[in-house]
């Protein structure tokens, strides 16, 4: 999920857009620049007030997280942007996986700490700005302490355990907590999305469906896990088809 540009880009998009909620009923209707509309979406976005990890996502129809040119740029809209920026205000920090770092030239968020996860330390190809870097947290294993240091100087390290050549997903989320940072919101990318859900760790999905079909074919979870219930607990639609869902996995 190309999280860097997204806050801003678009802003040149004056048409009016409306979006309807339409799960739970009964329909509620949105005019995206009204001024109310801001609060109203940190409402209908608030999470349990308990720690929660969720995912916040964008595919295709078809299923992949990538677009024609090969990131979650050409999938994404205005839209999606307004809620993926709620999202992150409700938030205390956006974790992401090394690759998205290095392949969407991920931005430090506004209002959030930026959190990278990465096994080899490499997070080469960053486009974060020096004066951000004391806002990136990087969650690595002890042997990649100087990939780190060389890559991303001036970061928050915090060191992990590996499992096998990983780094071990609970130990992800306990050190985010013990850090402070009781709400987590990852954006990716699909190995580590796919990660969190395998270990039983993310408790909502946030899923923003694109009306676009083919592209590149990266699949939204790159890793296999159990078969779990979900549950719907809200859909919003736009004028132009994207579905906007929030699914529960575990109960609060």
């Amino acid at each position: 999920r190309a999280a860097g540009s997204h806050e801003a880009a678009g802003a040149g998009e004056a048409r009016r857009v409306i979006l309807t909620r339409v799960h739970p009923g009964p329909p509620e209707s949105l005019e995206l620049d009204a001024a109310s509309t801001r609060d109203r979406l940190l409402d209908l976005y608030r999470p349990a007030p308990s720690p929660t990890l969720r995912l916040n996502l964008v595919a295709s129809i078809s299923g992949s997280a990538a677009g024609s040119d090969g990131t979650s740029d050409t999938l994404t809209s205005r839209v999606d942007r307004r809620i993926l920026g709620v999202i992150r205000e409700l938030s205390d920090v956006v974790l992401v996986g090394a690759a998205s770092v290095r392949a969407e030239g991920y931005q430090v968020p506004q209002r959030a700490r930026l959190a990278a996860v990465t096994a080899s330390g490499d997070l080469a190809g960053h486009r974060i700005r020096p004066d951000q870097r004391e806002s990136v947290i990087v969650l690595a294993p002890a042997e990649a302490r100087e990939r780190v240091l060389e890559s991303l100087p001036g970061a928050e390290l915090i060191i992990v355990p590996t499992t096998g050549p990983t780094v071990a997903m609970n130990d992800v989320v306990d050190a985010l907590h013990s850090a402070g940072f009781d709400s987590i919101v990852c954006e990716g990318g699909p190995g580590l999305a796919g990660q969190l859900i395998a270990a039983g760790l993310v408790d909502e999905i946030c899923l923003t469906t694109s009306p676009q079909l083919g592209g590149v074919t990266l699949p939204l979870l790159a890793t296999a896990s159990a078969s779990r219930a979900a549950s719907l607990t809200q859909l919003i639609v736009d004028e132009q088809g994207y579905l906007f869902a929030r699914w529960a996995l575990r109960a609060p």
